[in-house]
């Protein structure tokens, strides 16, 4: 079972949930989704940076991964200056999808569907549909805002 987080799309980001003070649990997948759309996998040698910074970022314990490979998060923060195209809708897609696919590497879900589309200028809505393979179905659906004086 994993902390709560919760996803505020205004502010790009996720947070802890307290309540009265006691921080709460996740016992479904909402906080492992979030941790791994949302936080930002190393850039392969072959990707295109957004900006002059030669920063690759990604976890720094992805060093120590058990599994070669294995690595935390999405790069969908690569598309942060892209402009609203169908080919970054299918970008962020594939992102998405890689950054979950370990939902059914390890079993945890039998399916795994990211669908993408521009919700308003400027922001990117993405659609997570997954089959447990346990218990069924769990949709969660995030709203990535790009940055819209560089999207357009």
């Amino acid at each position: 079972m994993d902390l709560r987080l919760d996803y505020d799309p205004e502010q790009q980001g996720a947070d802890l949930v307290a309540v009265d003070g006691i921080l709460q649990y996740d016992g479904g997948l909402r906080t492992a989704i979030i941790v791994s759309l949302f936080t930002d996998a190393r850039a392969d040698d072959a990707d295109a940076l957004p900006t002059s910074d030669p920063d690759r970022r990604g976890w720094w314990a992805d060093t120590f991964a058990e599994i070669d490979g294995d690595r935390i998060g999405s790069r969908l923060w690569l598309l942060s200056r892209a402009k609203q195209t169908d080919e970054t809708l299918e970008l962020a897609r594939g992102y998405a999808r890689t950054a979950l696919r370990w939902l059914i590497e390890d079993g945890i879900a039998t399916a795994v569907d990211v669908a993408t589309s521009w919700h308003a200028i400027g922001v990117m809505r993405l659609d997570v549909d997954l089959t447990r393979a346990t218990d069924g179905a769990v949709a969660e659906r995030y709203t990535v805002f790009w940055n819209a004086s560089y999207a357009l």
